[in-house]
């Protein structure tokens, strides 16, 4: 229901975040899962044509690298302390609680919390 001013921009940056495709290696992810399972991933859309396809592994692409450099830089920053961690917590306790709380965070997503 888009029935407010708050709700169009909400509506207006979520299709602008889709559009950037900075999300797109979740669609990478499910073409792996697909082909690990050995079951053909079902569409009701139409194929994409050449321009399409390159645009659309363009993004895929795109959204590894930016997913990359965000996780090196997080690494770099868990492994050489830079962090708002307590000062008794050493660093490879702060990075297995990283790791747990995005593991929750996921779990959490995928549930629609």
């Amino acid at each position: 229901y888009i029935n407010t001013y708050f709700a169009v921009f909400t509506f207006y940056t979520a299709m602008a975040i889709e559009f950037s495709g900075l999300m797109h290696v979740s669609y990478f992810i499910q073409k792996v899962v697909g082909w690990l399972a050995g079951k053909p991933i079902k569409s009701n859309e139409p194929p994409k044509s050449a321009v399409q396809l390159a645009f659309f592994w363009f993004r895929v692409l795109l959204s590894a690298a930016v997913l990359g450099f965000s996780l090196a830089v997080t690494l770099e920053g868990l492994f050489t302390g830079n962090t708002t961690m307590w000062d008794g917590v050493p660093n490879a306790v702060a990075l297995i609680l990283f790791f747990v709380l995005m593991s929750v965070v996921g779990l959490l997503e995928g549930m629609q919390i």
